[in-house]
């Protein structure tokens, strides 16, 4: 089984953390190879961010899609997850999503916890796309400008663990994600200093992809991620415009 892992954003350093997460998270015999978006931005934190990153999800699809047999979208709001569930034959599983599943056997609801106030609103617009609003405990973020993304875990860890223990006493939640790329790997560190069951992102999303791998589901010829009708397409990535131009990969 071979799972290819797409950071949307910039950051090669984000990209590492994400890479030693997945690959200690997946099974014997799954390969795992890692990409980083080649534009855009170091990390995603508003919705005009996570279109370009979704778009980088497509151009990164088209062009190495034909050689995995799933995909993950590394960045918690799931940029360009209908898009590519439209474009593409093979399994793609967002993080946010993976996370969102895996938290609801754990407990009644779930709270998110992250590092950047800047992405509630899209968090939440997130949740309800997935239909678990109503599981949804609350969302506690820092409200810091963040400096380097690649430090974020070191600098911001202690008040990260403070907010999922007021999300737990005061929201009434009874699982904790932590929520975000840069954040892949601390749940692991931090996980015996919270009260309750914590989610790890990345590792989640290459359990549901390796689920879906074993289940071998068809391409939908009908409903909301069918295959698209052909169509000319201007200025975009070659890949992606044979894409959308013939229905196939190049």
């Amino acid at each position: 089984m071979r799972l290819l892992v797409i950071n949307p954003n910039t950051s090669e350093s984000v990209t590492e953390k994400i890479a030693a997460v997945a690959r200690e998270a997946a099974a014997n015999g799954t390969e795992i190879e890692c990409a980083t978006a080649h534009r855009g931005v170091p990390y995603i934190a508003t919705r005009a961010e996570a279109m370009i990153g979704g778009q980088m999800v497509l151009e990164i699809l088209a062009e190495r899609a034909d050689n995995f047999d799933a995909a993950i979208i590394a960045a918690f709001g799931d940029p360009g997850l209908g898009g590519a569930r439209e474009l593409f034959d093979i399994p793609i599983v967002g993080l946010a999503e993976a996370s969102v599943l895996m938290a609801c056997p754990l407990g009644r609801n779930f709270s998110i916890v992250s590092f950047s106030s800047r992405l509630e609103p899209w968090f939440r617009e997130c949740i309800a796309w997935h239909g678990l609003t109503e599981r949804l405990a609350s969302i506690r973020m820092l409200d810091a400008p963040v400096s380097d993304v690649a430090g974020i875990q070191a600098a911001q860890a202690d008040l990260l663990v403070e907010l999922a223990e007021r999300a737990i006493n005061e929201d009434g939640a009874e699982v904790i994600i932590l929520a975000g790329a840069p954040l892949a790997g601390l749940s692991t560190l931090v996980r015996d200093r919270i009260a309750v069951p914590v989610v790890e992102g990345v590792a989640a999303s290459i359990k549901v992809a390796e689920g879906l791998v074993a289940l071998n589901p068809r391409k939908p010829t009908s409903g909301s991620f069918r295959q698209p009708i052909p169509k000319p397409a201007t200025g975009l990535a070659d890949a992606l415009s044979h894409l959308i131009e013939t229905g196939r990969l190049k």
